[in-house]
């Protein structure tokens, strides 16, 4: 394939973002504001350099963005060096300060009075008063003072106009009207598709369409939610026990949480106080410190930019690569992705800065999108740097809120480290894929997995990073690489017989060095050069942590793809929340799985269908990051949708890798047709009471149940026996025994003819079981499961079962068995039955 630009957004947008944010540098280069200009000229440049691959016409616009990165290294030489004094704005005053609150207070009054939320307002409306006449009374200003005393007065006649009518009618008040405060703080948009919980090639995923500008996945997200409609006791109490992670409580968002109070007085502090800090950061701790102390004008966004952000000490590298490619997806389709899930929003939904300083922040944590309260204490290094990832421009703060909310929930800044999967779904909801670069495998094809990521990409599907895995010191620094680090994915192209990859360190510093890097004199050819709008000699000028790398070394320097999917690809969705009790089953099923949690999925396809099933596995401590020993998979059987009591017998459709993440995704592509399936959940080796989520994104209708067993309703039976001695006598083989095996008789004291019996047999599993199950009397002859003898089947190590249909009422004798005679052991019969039954050793 030659260069293929297909499903890129419009260069034309990129050139205007690019000519405003030159316009911004200039202004702030000739007014002496140093700081500002390097950010601006920065982004101007990779905002032409951006329309350059998206296929710009303009003239001179590789050259012109390499001007603004000159000019940004020279102002940035100038400033460490003391050449240049910046224009910097001295610190707000403390009355300052207080006027921002009074006038923020006020403003949310307004949104609550006119949106008629009227005991809301008239507690902010009283609010506001208290630090109007704060300030009247702390100042010598004449003016200053006039102002304030009518400001409070007109902001306490409404307050006491609310009440007089609150008290005189049940909530008649007319609200005001609506104020014409364009771009402040007024209530946001309803919740996108994930509110409380969302009800390679062309056959692996829906086709979907270009993500282009204009024609972006449409965030309404409204998935059609096919399951229940609202929670049972069971999911609200899974809900309810894993909202308590890391020892702090993070409740589901709900639309109730749109009203949440975001205006004091005084600065809010959070009440669980300081996030614990890593080592590092403790050492070179100088002080917390809130933005008006080291920011000029904060604001929460400036430009959302994937170049401005900075990685400090925190070992989130793969949280920090998540917010770099979701600020890139904002950048390129128009689309918020990660910006609209900080609050308090405006009336167009942007983030705004809070002189109150409090924030929340919507997270997908265990299942559903969760709230995190924090305020904006950042930790400060003796240096002037905050120890915190933050924004090249030092007062934007959207960076440094969105990891401090994930850091609180991870349980601090002494972060043990994730993966891109877990940290971009918690950013947005995505679909979470795990793919493992094999080399040399068949189970890793690289041309498909290339051909599959770079359509998606650039048809805005998905979002990639990539990650490394382990390396010698020495190698690493060869390549220039660090080891166990995930690198953000900007860009892939396939141009001329190159597989080619554009990544990020979240570092901002640190670049490949190897084929295709900036000082690669022999693979940069002039015609590659132009068709990918690449000037190597201009990328040495500065090191900003991007680079080019070709497959071939990605695939043998990297381990993984991370892989996380839009999920409106996908029409049909639903999920349910569950729990598997760690005594439910044998600590390892793989020989039994009759008490593993199991689903029956039906599949009502009108043409071919891609099914997903996500499974997300809870988790509460941050421990279960840097020493997780729970290993969870999906399989998928054929069975009609009934239940599976071996693992292998017959092997399942998708027999799924064990994994100690907590996100498993197993893909379907289904043919034409009603079809239904099994879905077990499994576990390696479990220790511990697990709480899960399934989820299923379809596009075609289907249906998800629980399977219930039908014989476990009321009543049943447990017998402990053994095999010792004579009673030892193995199988129907060997004639002269066999009689000699324990016999237990059950009876149904009923003349119906659709009772249900499930029989169990438990043993040693060095040893192979059976047994066999003789009719004594029917109470009923002819009924439609009558048999005269049956067995359990073949033999099978340590577990076997048996299922009786629509038998009559009557007696019945079962003989346990191990296959050969002298297996001496215990063992356990188990009886289940929708009816009574009664159980007796007769031998």
């Amino acid at each position: 394939m030659d260069d293929d630009t297909s499903g890129l957004v419009d260069p034309a947008i990129l050139e205007t973002d690019g000519k405003q944010f030159a316009y911004q540098a200039v202004e702030y280069d000739k007014t002496g504001n140093y700081p500002m200009a390097v950010f601006y000229y920065n982004e101007a440049a990779q905002a032409l350099l951006s329309a350059a691959l998206a296929g710009s016409k303009l003239p001179n616009i590789i050259n012109k963005a390499n001007e603004y990165i000159l000019r940004a290294e020279e102002l940035k030489k100038a400033i460490n060096s003391g050449d240049v004094v910046t224009q910097t704005s001295e610190h707000k005053s403390k009355e300052k300060l207080d006027m921002e609150r009074g006038n923020f207070l006020l403003h949310q009054a307004f949104d609550e009075d006119e949106a008629g939320n009227l005991n809301e307002a008239k507690e902010l409306y009283t609010e506001a008063v208290e630090v109007f006449l704060k300030i009247r009374d702390g100042t010598s200003d004449k003016g200053l003072q006039e102002k304030m005393a009518k400001v409070a007065s007109q902001a306490l006649d409404r307050a006491e106009d609310i009440k007089k009518k609150l008290s005189a009618s049940s909530g008649g008040v007319k609200p005001l009207p609506p104020l014409n405060k364009a771009g402040e703080y007024n209530k946001p948009p309803p919740l996108g598709y994930g509110a409380f919980l969302d009800d390679d090639d062309k056959a692996s995923l829906p086709a979907g369409k270009p993500s282009t500008a204009n024609n972006a996945p449409k965030r309404s997200g409204h998935l059609i939610n096919l399951g229940p409609t609202v929670y049972s006791r069971e999911e609200i109490e899974v809900l309810r026990k894993t909202s308590f992670i890391n020892g702090r409580e993070y409740v589901p968002f709900m639309s109730v949480d749109m009203k949440e109070k975001f205006a004091y007085p005084v600065p809010y502090s959070d009440k669980c106080g300081k996030l614990a800090l890593s080592p590092k950061q403790r050492a070179d701790l100088q002080g917390w410190v809130r933005p008006e102390q080291f920011c000029d004008n904060p604001q929460i966004i400036y430009t959302v930019s994937c170049y401005s952000i900075k990685q400090t000490i925190v070992s989130d590298c793969s949280f920090v690569s998540s917010l770099a490619i979701s600020a890139q997806y904002e950048r390129r389709f128009k689309k918020k992705l990660i910006t609209s899930i900080i609050y308090p929003q405006n009336r167009n939904g942007d983030p705004v800065y809070n002189p109150c300083g409090k924030y929340m922040v919507k997270l997908n944590i265990n299942g559903v999108p969760r709230k995190v309260v924090i305020d904006d204490f950042f930790p400060m290094g003796r240096g002037g740097e905050l120890l915190c990832s933050f924004s090249n421009n030092k007062n934007e703060l959207w960076i440094s809120l969105l990891e401090k909310a994930y850091m609180k929930v991870m349980g601090g800044y002494d972060f043990p480290g994730s993966n891109s999967n877990i940290d971009l779904h918690a950013l947005t909801g995505w679909i979470p894929e795990r793919v493992a670069i094999k080399r040399n495998s068949e189970d890793f094809d690289r041309d498909k997995e290339f051909k599959r990521i770079h359509d998606r990409f650039h048809k805005g599907h998905c979002l990639i990073t990539i990650a490394t895995g382990e390396m010698h010191d020495s190698e690493a620094g060869r390549a220039g690489l660090v080891p166990t680090h995930a690198y953000a994915m900007l860009d892939i192209r396939d141009v001329k017989g190159k597989k080619l990859f554009m990544l990020k360190n979240p570092w901002s510093h640190l670049r490949w060095k190897g084929n295709f890097s900036e000082k690669d004199v022999m693979n940069w050819t002039p015609d590659l050069q132009k068709l990918l709008n690449y000037d190597p000699k201009s990328a040495q000028q500065y090191d900003n942590g991007v680079f080019w790398i070709d497959y071939d070394s990605l695939c043998r320097f990297f381990d993984v793809i991370y892989i996380n999917w839009n999920p409106e690809l996908f029409k049909y969705t639903t999920c349910t929340h569950s729990t598997w009790a760690a005594k439910e089953g044998p600590k390892r099923d793989s020989y039994n799985i009759s008490d593993n949690p199991q689903f029956r999925l039906e599949i009502r396809a009108n043409q071919p269908a891609a099914v997903w099933i996500l499974l997300t596995r809870h988790i509460t401590d941050k421990d279960d990051f840097a020493d997780n020993k729970e290993f969870i998979t999906l399989l998928v059987y054929k069975s009609e949708g009934k239940k599976v009591f071996y693992p292998y017998s017959p092997p399942p459709y998708k027999d799924g890798v064990r994994i100690n993440t907590p996100h498993y995704l197993c893909k379907m592509v289904e043919e034409k047709g009603t079809r239904q399936f099994t879905l077990v959940i499994s576990q390696y080796e479990k220790n511990n009471t697990i709480h899960y989520t399934l989820r299923v994104f379809s596009s075609c209708e289907f249906s998800l149940n629980k399977i219930v067993d039908p014989y476990k309703k009321q009543y049943e039976k447990r017998v402990n026996g053994q095999w010792k001695g004579r009673t030892a006598g193995g199988c129907g083989n060997y004639r002269d025994s066999h009689p000699n095996n324990p016999i237990y008789q059950f009876r149904l004291d009923n003349s119906h003819t659709d009772n249900y019996i499930l029989l169990e047999l438990l043993g040693p599993k060095q040893y192979s079981v059976g047994f066999e199950v003789t009719c004594v009397s029917e109470n009923v002859p002819g009924a439609p499961g009558q048999f005269k003898k049956t067995s359990s089947g073949d033999y099978r190590n340590g577990y076997c079962v048996l299922q009786l249909d629509r038998i009559s009422g009557g007696v019945y004798n079962v003989m346990p068995s191990t296959f050969l005679p002298g297996q001496e052991g215990p063992f356990f019969l188990d009886i289940s039955s929708a009816g009574p039954v009664t159980v007796a050793q007769i031998q």
